[in-house]
């Protein structure tokens, strides 16, 4: 495999979960750590992805330069989030997390609808406010530099409080057999928080994430209630999700 075959990949990756790591990429190319971190500097000059500690980051997840354009699969995302809105109804409190898919469901929920929304991620607050009808509270923390979503006790104690109608969780790596997964240890804590103080659990999802997996488990498959992708609920693909009692839209 060539250089540009790797940093294609690599840009690929990054495109789908946002965030990827070091070593991951390693394992996936099947070449060292430090060939790896070149071809993300490399990258990283050219403007075509954000090198970030421990990995890189993709261009388009810039919550303050929200560009669709530059945002991976933003059709996909649009369909997910207007289906995703169906579940939203007056006077409901809802909990949601960050990510891109979840960033466009913020900014598609009408101005006028009367509702309330937690969430630990300052990117997806920030688009909230925007919306005259909606109550917005910040779930305040240690936040993370690289997704700007505030983490630890301080977050995981608040939200063992209170008991949400929907918890909107933005999905990086979910398998039929292994759940959702993520590689970032405080994330996970903070996911596993989220879905316990949550009736209902909601995951947003572009189908190509569909199968993957992550080092640090979150829950089971069967945890979620409802799975919304950009695929006809009928798809073949999407099945076995069907079959372990999911709801899809």
């Amino acid at each position: 495999m060539n250089k540009l075959e790797r940093q294609n990949i690599i840009l690929h990756e990054a495109s789908i979960h946002n965030r990827v790591l070091l070593n991951d990429l390693s394992t996936l190319l099947n070449v060292s750590v430090d060939t790896v971190r070149r071809d993300i500097i490399e990258l990283d000059k050219k403007e075509k992805i954000i090198r970030v500690h421990g990995g890189a980051q993709a261009i388009g997840f810039q919550p303050y330069t929200y560009d669709t354009q530059a945002v991976y699969s933003h059709d996909e995302k649009a369909i997910i989030a207007k289906k995703a809105l169906e579940i939203i109804t007056p006077n409901s409190v809802s909990l949601i997390s960050g990510g891109t898919s979840n960033l466009e469901l913020a900014r598609l929920i009408p101005n006028n609808l009367n509702a309330t929304f937690f969430t630990p991620s300052l990117p997806i607050a920030m688009q909230l406010i925007e919306c005259e009808g909606l109550e917005v509270i910040f779930l305040g923390g240690r936040l993370s530099k690289e997704s700007q979503i505030a983490l630890g006790g301080n977050v995981i104690h608040t939200l063992a409080k209170i008991k949400f109608d929907n918890c909107f969780l933005g999905t990086s790596y979910l398998d039929v057999e292994y759940g959702l997964s993520e590689f970032d240890w405080e994330v996970v804590q903070l996911k596993k928080a989220m879905i316990a103080s949550s009736k209902n659990i909601v995951s947003l999802s572009i189908s190509e994430k569909l199968g993957t997996q992550q080092r640090y488990k979150i829950c089971d498959i069967e945890t979620i209630n409802t799975l919304v992708t950009e695929l006809d609920p009928k798809e073949a693909q999407l099945e076995i999700y069907k079959n372990k009692g999911i709801q899809l839209l």
